[in-house]
């Protein structure tokens, strides 16, 4: 049985805080496409349910690329992309796990996700 918790987190500055319900042992995506692969960022998938913006909305900007379907929001302050709107789920969040703070997560498992060919590789991510 996995337990869900209460994951905290934040950018690097603290003026973004978030809260996200996610299981303690973490899976996360690692995906190669240009953005995520030059950030590092480490994707944890969550419902729009699941995630809970604290504090900091008016420290955060938006970047859109491609299609446009994502919403790549960065704290204004430090540059830091702790979470974002996916475009393989636009209604919910990726959070980055990089982003969260430790203390609450067990175990983190890596899965990859070749997002350089994302019209192929969709199906892997959504099923």
């Amino acid at each position: 049985m996995t337990k869900i918790i209460q994951h905290s987190g934040g950018c690097h500055c603290g003026k973004i805080r978030f809260k996200v319900t996610a299981a303690a042992a973490i899976k996360a995506v690692k995906c190669n496409c240009s953005i995520c692969s030059q950030s590092g960022f480490l994707h944890l998938i969550v419902s729009a349910e699941n995630f809970e913006l604290l504090s900091g909305k008016n420290s955060l900007t938006n970047y859109q690329f491609n299609s446009k379907t994502a919403h790549h929001l960065f704290c204004k302050h430090c540059g830091v992309k702790s979470f974002y709107i996916p475009r393989s789920h636009p209604s919910g969040y990726s959070v980055n796990i990089n982003c969260l703070d430790p203390e609450t997560i067990h175990s983190i498992s890596i899965e990859d996700f070749d997002g350089e060919n994302w019209e192929d590789s969709i199906s892997s991510l959504i099923s």
